[in-house]
């Protein structure tokens, strides 16, 4: 056998055994022996008939496989602890291996970490098609055989644009048709039939994997792979619960490949590998928890009161209605087989439709996955795939994107569950007996970040964090039963019922905050007597854009206005602040992981003199906000004035990242805390100022710039609508560019008096000033701004080539 080694050496700790699949070799691995630590042995070998390794003249198969790997571990004597590294075909092979060690009394395996490979073929689904094609019959030897097909097939599998020089080296030991006849082998050794030789061996193998249940263990994925796809990591899951796992977006089947990072991740991995038992450090709740309490109460005492209505429908629900279609859809789903423990994605517009489906899944013990419209079609397939939901239930027009996810459960389409409501939400009785208790631990949703800074993360809350996010919207607020909640923002229309209050739904597109127009507002106030207000900046701004000349509303019904998602110009807070003037007006910091963190009032806004950022004010009480200091990130600090990483911890935060390992631990660094993402400072005070994103933040050749606050101060110019801070050039030696958008005032300065105006006011050096039509920003709030796609561009137009 060919075996590539870094050396044994007494500085080492660890040994990691690298073993590759189908038609690659130890090439694959060439990044691990590069960058192993000093104190990391690692071995990659060539199975035999592969690679360089001796070219056999009888095929081998699975069990014989596991048997050479087993004899070349004995071979090479390896006296530190073991750790597995494998992929594709390899990851049977080193399984066996492993279990085999495990079994024995003095084993030294400390870890297994596997890359895209399977262990059983899920019934529900079909063989990959890719394989199916390579074993039809009379392909087989001419595709991996006769032929290179199947070795150019490796670039084909690299979801990165492979090199020709990388490509070449995966085909280098490939030749010629002598040296491929163990590739053909490897095909005919995939046990797809029941009495194949292989089978048996493989079903073992997947059996024996509760041998690992102490053992850590690591799954990197790729999950554009056309073979072994996220079905298998599934399956995998299911077999290694305790298993970490990090899906690489955008990765295909040589994930190593096609994710950068992935090697220093998984020797990071290696350093400090998790084992089982591992809970979230802020769920120690062991309660029980009722999401469905509050609306049967309320369709006890006011079972005639509007509870819900959807002002683009023209529809009103009333707290009785809501209960029973809720206990209708509880029924329904679970004759569809949803139960405890499941995951069920809804691709239903919010409304009278969507709530019931909604609770009825939580009164069931399952877990809500909720991927809005404002990711985009694609965004919104890449998060549910990404979810691992067992079932889906859609609207008609979602259909194809429901067929298109490979789900193991039900896709209910909502015109079949309006046919069968119409039946059976007659024979519902509302008599308060009916509990729907479930464990406060237990997985409660899984909804997603906007996706403004790269591919949307699936975030996980347990049933006990949306509790508490229930209990301190309702402590902070003074949320009562009176209420009505005017819900700009869809999804917070879903916490009306467990507040024991009733939610309207503006007549707006739902998926794009600045549609909400006064008129719609006004709506909403007038019709459904709106007290608290939920809205993105950007809705607030074209509420206030859209109000009729002369016009005179009587709005003194709204007592709190809330608006977060992104940064609250202070422009915007006074204009809002003239058109309802006996609201209250909040402006609440968070985000999907946590909300609300900390508020401020309009008055403490309004009276600080500073421009340093957007001031949100102290966390809420229960909430803890720090510093990690951009020169000392390893650290916390709540000292005045020290620009930083904002950490919070609260007992609302989130559970985990979804399928994101490595995102979980940066974000966990701190135990307990949750690294934000932003920057900013606390002041003398303790409140907390919003400086931008820590991927926005600008390193220059005279220091490190933060983006909204040079933004602030630029638009407070009369002739700026909107700017953006943006990095150009060097990453580590950027030059500063200002791009913004032209306001109807000013018109009489000079186009050179204006950029000398913004270079007075930046408080930065200004490389460059453009000025363009439109900004891009985020789908969900279309408030966030989009500086990596305005910084691309601008380096384009820089250059002259845009």
């Amino acid at each position: 056998m060919h075996v590539l080694d870094t050396g044994a050496g007494q500085n080492h700790e660890l040994t990691l055994v690298c073993v590759h699949g189908n038609p690659t070799w130890s090439y694959l691995w060439r990044n691990f022996l590069a960058q192993a630590p000093s104190n990391i042995r690692v071995i990659a070998l060539d199975h035999l008939g592969m690679g360089y390794s001796e070219r056999l003249d009888s095929e081998r198969v699975l069990d014989q496989r596991v048997d050479d790997l087993t004899r070349l571990i004995r071979a090479l004597k390896i006296t530190t602890p073991i750790m597995s590294l494998a992929h594709d075909w390899g990851g049977p092979i080193s399984l066996g291996w492993v279990e085999n060690e495990i079994a024995s009394a003095d084993h030294k395996i400390t870890g297994v970490i596997l890359l895209n490979t399977a262990v059983h073929q899920p019934t529900e689904f079909k063989n990959p098609a890719v394989i199916r094609l390579a074993r039809a019959r009379g392909l087989l030897a001419p595709i991996t055989e006769y032929t290179q097909g199947f070795v150019f097939g490796t670039r084909v599998l690299s979801g990165s644009k492979m090199s020709r020089d990388v490509a070449a080296g995966f085909r280098a030991p490939y030749r010629t048709r002598e040296l491929r006849k163990a590739i053909h082998g490897f095909v005919a050794d995939i046990p797809f039939e029941v009495n194949h030789v292989s089978r048996a061996t493989l079903d073992q193998i997947a059996l024996n994997l509760n041998l690992l249940s102490q053992t850590p263990v690591l799954m990197c994925w790729g999950p554009n792979d056309p073979v072994f796809s996220d079905i298998y990591l599934r399956d995998l899951k299911s077999r290694i619960p305790h298993a970490e796992v990090h899906r690489y977006e955008g990765a295909s089947h040589l994930v190593s490949e096609d994710a950068p990072g992935l090697v220093s991740d998984v020797f990071s991995w290696i350093e400090s590998p998790r084992g089982p038992h591992v809970d979230s450090p802020n769920e120690i709740d062991n309660s029980l928890v009722d999401f469905g309490a509050q609306m049967m109460e309320q369709a006890i005492i006011r079972p005639n009161v509007v509870g819900l209505t959807a002002m683009n429908e023209h529809r009103s629900v009333t707290w009785r209605e809501l209960h029973s279609q809720t206990e209708f859809s509880m029924r329904y789903l679970s004759e569809k087989g949803v139960t405890a423990g499941d995951r069920v994605a809804f691709l239903v517009p919010p409304g009278p439709l969507l709530i019931p489906l909604i609770y009825a899944t939580w009164n069931l013990g399952a877990a809500v996955v909720l991927a809005d419209s404002g990711l985009g079609l694609r965004g919104m397939f890449r998060a549910l795939r990404g979810a691992h939901i067992d079932h889906v239930v859609g609207v008609p027009r979602a259909w194809p994107l429901m067929r298109s996810l490979q789900i193991p459960g039900a896709r209910i389409s909502t015109k079949e569950l309006g046919k069968a409501g119409e039946r059976g939400k007659a024979n519902v009785v509302v008599d308060g007996t009916s509990k729907h208790e479930f464990p406060s631990k237990d997985l409660g949703a899984v909804v997603f970040t906007s996706g403004s800074t790269g591919p949307a993360k699936g975030v996980q809350y347990s049933r006990g964090h949306i509790a508490r996010t229930v209990a301190a919207l309702q402590s902070q607020y003074s949320i009562e039963s009176h209420d009505v909640i005017i819900a700009a923002f869809a999804p917070w229309a879903v916490f009306g019922p467990a507040l024991g209050i009733a939610s309207v739904l503006p007549n707006m597109n739902p998926g794009k905050p600045s549609s909400l127009t006064y008129r719609a507002l006004n709506e909403s106030v007038v019709r459904a007597g709106g007290t608290l207000l939920w809205a993105s900046p950007a809705a607030l701004t074209n509420v206030i854009d859209t109000v009729p000349e002369h016009e005179n509303a009587d709005w003194s019904g709204i007592r709190l206005i809330l608006s977060a998602g992104a940064p609250v110009p202070k422009s915007l807070l006074k204009r809002l602040a003239e058109l309802i003037p006996s609201a209250s007006i909040r402006t609440p910091y968070g985000m999907t992981e946590a909300l609300p963190l900390s508020e401020i009032s309009l008055a403490e806004i309004l009276s600080s003199d500073e421009d340093h950022g957007v001031l949100v004010g102290r966390g809420l009480p229960g909430v803890d906000i720090k510093i990690a200091p951009w020169s000392d990130p390893d650290h916390l600090t709540t000292d005045p004035e020290v620009m930083g990483e904002i950490v919070v911890r609260a007992p609302h935060m989130k559970n985990s990242y979804n399928n994101l390992a490595f995102t979980e631990r940066t974000s966990s660094q701190f135990l307990g805390w949750h690294r934000t993402g932003d920057v900013g400072h606390l002041d003398a005070g303790g409140s907390l100022w919003i400086e931008g994103r820590k991927s926005h933040v600008i390193t220059t050749q005279m220091g490190v710039v933060t983006p909204v606050p040079v933004e602030q101060r630029v638009e407070s110019l009369d002739f700026v609508r909107q700017a953006a801070c943006v990095g150009v050039g060097p990453k580590e030696a950027s030059a500063v560019v200002i791009v913004y958008i032209e306001s109807d005032q000013g018109r009489e300065l000079s186009q050179l008096r204006r950029e000398d105006r913004v270079r007075e006011v930046a408080g930065a050096p200004i490389a460059a000033i453009l000025r363009v039509r439109s900004l891009p920003t985020d789908i969900r709030h279309n408030a966030k701004l989009n500086r990596e796609e305005i910084s691309r561009w601008a380096n384009k137009k820089l250059a002259g080539s845009a």
